[in-house]
């Protein structure tokens, strides 16, 4: 059975050549099913509208990983509560800091979720995001008790900051696939 892939951008989305959708490209080649909408008002979020769609989306498309950049990170935080899921994957890249970003003043502050509602969570951060320290990456990634991985000098870790493919995001998701492949042959 084919994983469903959900790949959700962050402020003014996540066109190419930004890793996610180099990821959604690599992915499909992969035969995974993946769904990479575009959300409404992707330069000026409202976080009702974006909740919404979120929630459509994950209730029309059932994926069984999800992965977050930026913005999106926030969004997951505000909804996963009010989503009836279980991911078996979730990867969470590049959050913000809690503080307002005026562009998606709707979005802060932002709750520090209890269930992020998969089996397996990571996040990534990088040594020098302008949108959040590793200090405050660390700092969060305490309270929500997951593990991380820390990129070098990798900025916000997007088409901007030089990450127009992001090989590990790959790998982690195969990883799983590999590891229901081998429970399956013992």
């Amino acid at each position: 059975m084919s994983k469903r892939v959900l790949i959700l951008h962050g402020l003014g989305g996540s066109d190419f050549p930004h890793w996610q959708s180099q990821l959604a490209s690599d992915l499909i080649k992969e035969n995974y099913i993946v769904s990479f909408p575009a959300f409404p008002s992707r330069d000026n979020p409202k976080l009702q509208e974006w909740k919404e769609f979120l929630k459509k989306e994950v209730e029309h498309f059932r994926p069984n990983i999800v992965v977050c950049h930026s913005l999106a990170n926030i969004l997951w935080f505000h909804t996963c509560d009010e989503l009836d899921i279980k991911l078996d994957k979730l990867m969470l890249v590049a959050p913000v800091r809690n503080q307002v970003l005026e562009e998606a003043k709707t979005f802060f502050p932002y709750p520090i979720a209890k269930d992020l509602k998969a089996r397996e969570i990571i996040m990534a951060a990088s040594t020098n995001d302008p949108y959040m320290s590793l200090e405050e990456a660390i700092e969060l990634q305490s309270k929500l008790n997951i593990g991380m991985k820390i990129m070098e000098n990798a900025g916000h870790i997007n088409a901007a900051s030089g990450f127009g493919k992001l090989d590990c995001a790959l790998d982690w998701i195969k990883r799983v696939d590999e590891c229901e492949i081998n429970k399956e042959q013992e």
